[in-house]
């Protein structure tokens, strides 16, 4: 049988986290409702002792959603984690979600506290969130730049303390998928009390490598994978739900685990957050880019045409993709390319109008990008062409 890996989407929260980006409670409340129609495991809805505002916000989502848990963040203090349950109480399953760093550089220089304080305040704030719940997550930010050492002394507190899920970060996007597999394993020998818990990661895109680095991760043991919609997030983003969502969709056998997501509603999701962010999807993104299921080349063409699995690792029915695989026309397109658009648009050639079509079809072609099917059809105008 396979494991289940829990998605945990942070749009909402770590997304919003992108330079620029904003959304407004209505925002929040229907990508959340989106989501949850696709049976996302947790939602993080955001960072409620933030601002007024967000706090509304979080409550808003924590309102509406009807199925999955509703998450929300918030630093290892006391009075903070208070705060934060207060936002979050109503949801039909809160999870407070506690974090601290456990890296040299972080607490050296941005915490400026010692180590002893440090799991004493990873103790503290994860007993105070367990005073409100039983669904406590504890992040160890900047996990992969941290003495793995160290790194279990705080999970051992913070799982002795009530954490139920216990997150791993990468949290600027340094580490290699070997480095996390690396650091996962070291933290499950040292700490065994771990697999009672639930191993999570949470990836950062600074280098290109959050998606094999949560696939790493999972290999390692972890099933929690922490995603947001189009990458989005702070700095080069965070893990793209769609990626990896998909990669587990193909390679969940290989992998002995599953996720419980219903895909078909991926492209839906990622057309709300690119409109209410402001942030458009590349054209060449995977799964959701405009060119993900489209062909220009002849040789793709011809293969994608006659069995689609040829040229495309998934099918884009599988992400609710409202067109499918398009053949693209322009000066690498062949034949059989061409022919295929042209019956797709009613017109059936063959013998020597076809050759003449096809030939006035390479002329235009090698003078622009894309031919369009406007286009096509008046290539095809001429006694010899008869309707299909």
């Amino acid at each position: 049988m396979r494991e289940r890996v829990t998605v945990f989407d942070t749009t909402l929260r770590d997304g919003e986290q992108a330079a620029g980006v904003f959304f407004p409670t209505r925002a929040k409340v229907e990508i959340a409702e989106l989501l949850d129609a696709m049976s996302v495991d947790v939602i993080e809805a955001g960072f409620p002792t933030s601002s007024a505002g967000e706090r509304a916000s979080v409550a808003a989502v924590a309102t509406h959603v009807r199925n999955a848990c509703v998450c929300a963040l918030t630093r290892a203090f006391p009075d903070e984690v208070d705060a934060t349950w207060s936002a979050i109480a109503h949801a039909r399953e809160p999870r407070l979600h506690v974090f601290l760093s456990s890296s040299e550089i972080h607490l050296a220089h941005q915490l400026r506290r010692g180590a002893d304080e440090v799991v004493e305040m990873a103790r503290a704030a994860v007993a105070r969130a367990a005073s409100h719940t039983s669904n406590v997550e504890f992040s160890c930010m900047d996990a992969t730049r941290s003495d793995p050492e160290f790194v279990a002394r705080v999970v051992r507190a913070a799982l002795a303390a009530g954490a139920t899920t216990i997150n791993l970060p990468d949290t600027v996007g340094w580490a290699r998928p070997d480095q996390v597999i690396d650091l996962f394993r070291a933290v499950f020998a040292r700490v065994p009390e771990l697999a009672g818990a639930v191993a999570s990661f949470h990836g950062q895109d600074d280098l290109g490598m959050a998606t094999a680095n949560s696939l790493a991760a999972v290999a390692a043991g972890a099933r929690q994978v922490e995603l947001a919609v189009n990458g989005l997030g702070e700095r080069a983003g965070n893990t793209a739900f769609e990626e990896v969502v998909m990669a587990l969709r193909v390679h969940g056998a290989e992998l002995g685990v599953d996720t419980g997501v219903d895909t078909r509603g991926i492209w839906a999701v990622s057309q709300a957050v690119a409109r209410h962010s402001g942030v458009s999807v590349p054209a060449n993104k995977a799964i959701v880019g405009r060119n993900a299921f489209r062909h220009a080349s002849g040789i793709h063409q011809d293969g994608v045409l006659k069995r689609r699995d040829t040229y495309e690792a998934i099918d884009p029915a599988e992400i609710g993709h409202p067109t499918g695989t398009e053949i693209v026309l322009g000066k690498l397109s062949g034949r059989h390319g061409f022919v295929s658009r042209a019956r797709a648009l009613g017109i059936d050639l063959d013998g020597p109008a076809l050759d003449r079509a096809f030939a006035r079809f390479q002329q235009l072609a090698d003078e622009r990008g894309e031919v369009g099917d406007a286009e096509v059809a008046e290539l095809c105008r001429e006694p010899a062409a008869t309707a299909a």
